[in-house]
């Protein structure tokens, strides 16, 4: 396993939907266990193959229930009820949170490692956590769904923290655990 480089707003890669996983094998094992090695390193709860520059539409969580890292693919979600909203951060835009809004609960379907079929009702801290590793493969970031002022205050406050031409970190372990936040 071996910790990837992780793209940083302003990358094209990150607005560029991710390919449909049709080779279910090794490969894309080791892809994930490099992701989940990653997300661990950043201190995240989430991480999406766009984020190290993989177009396929694969992610890995850890919602922090005790039960592990997971990897989910071809994800997909429907049927949303409610709406709230959370202070939410994103590992490619390091050390920046925001107020998004979004469904308190919905309906997420997809394939694990084995191409076998899930879907499952999900609410809370996981339905956020999928809804934003989903949004990733399909080539949106968090901050296209904040408002138009916390969205401006985060670019600037993005643009002080990143050195000017920089696109890309390798996590160190230093992040700590901020997986109640870094998506």
């Amino acid at each position: 396993m071996s910790i990837m480089p992780i793209r940083l707003l302003g990358d094209p890669v990150l607005r560029e939907p991710g390919a449909v996983v049709t080779d279910f094998g090794p490969d894309l094992e080791r892809l994930v266990d490099d992701m989940i090695e990653t997300m661990e390193a950043a201190g995240g709860a989430g991480l999406a193959a766009p984020q190290v520059g993989v177009q396929l539409r694969v992610f890995v969580y850890d919602a922090n229930d005790g039960a592990g890292p997971r990897a989910v693919v071809n994800p997909s979600v429907s049927d949303p009820e409610g709406s709230g909203i959370y202070d939410e951060g994103c590992l490619s835009v390091p050390g920046v949170f925001v107020d998004i809004e979004r469904p308190e609960a919905v309906t997420v379907r997809w394939q694990d490692l084995d191409a076998g079929w899930h879907e499952e009702r999900a609410d809370g801290f996981y339905a956020r956590v999928f809804q934003h590793e989903m949004d990733h493969c399909d080539g949106r970031v968090f901050l296209d769904r904040a408002e138009r002022r916390a969205r401006k205050d985060a670019l600037r406050r993005f643009r002080e923290l990143v050195a000017p031409g920089q696109t890309s970190y390798v996590p160190d372990g230093s992040a700590g655990r901020a997986r109640e936040r870094a998506l």
